[in-house]
């Protein structure tokens, strides 16, 4: 592989977009009773906005021209609060690697660049939200340093 990690663009939509209905087939999936089969994350249109929108990175793992991964992130600060610390938190979103790669070290170096990107930005922690269901995941963030923060619990009625 020859792997490289980028800021996304207008033309990687149609990527992004296999890769998002990657990721809604496995929440579908893990919780049925709250993710619609074939359900859309984005339209192109909020896609468009989101690469313009400086809150908002999304960088690409591209492979020979074509994307082969992706992590969706959102920047955040807390300055001045009464109760919270002031921090600088990059939030992952959505991480996604194509079926077809997995195992193949794209996640890792995803996550790699994305720790090297706030290092180099002053954030003072990377936060994401994983779905219990999702062991897969859960153990892939483990592994690259992430613990529990908090736990959020639901019940269905």
């Amino acid at each position: 592989m020859n792997l490289q990690i980028r800021q996304a663009v207008q033309s990687d939509i149609p990527a992004l977009q296999s890769l998002l209905l990657q990721v809604e087939a496995i929440h579908y999936a893990g919780r049925p009773d709250i993710f619609k089969d074939g359900g859309v994350k984005f339209t192109n249109e909020q896609l468009a906005q989101l690469l313009c929108d400086p809150t908002r990175p999304i960088f690409c793992a591209v492979n020979d021209g074509q994307v082969v991964g992706y992590v969706f992130c959102i920047i955040t600060e807390i300055k001045g609060d009464p109760m919270l610390r002031d921090a600088k938190t990059l939030h992952l979103e959505d991480v996604c690697v194509d079926k077809s790669c997995r195992d193949g070290g794209v996640g890792s170096l995803l996550v790699e660049y994305v720790k090297t990107y706030a290092r180099e930005n002053d954030f003072t922690r990377i936060d994401l939200d994983v779905w219990e269901f999702n062991d897969r995941a859960r153990e892939f963030y483990e592994k690259h340093g992430f613990g529990v923060q908090k736990r959020r619990m639901d019940l269905v009625l």
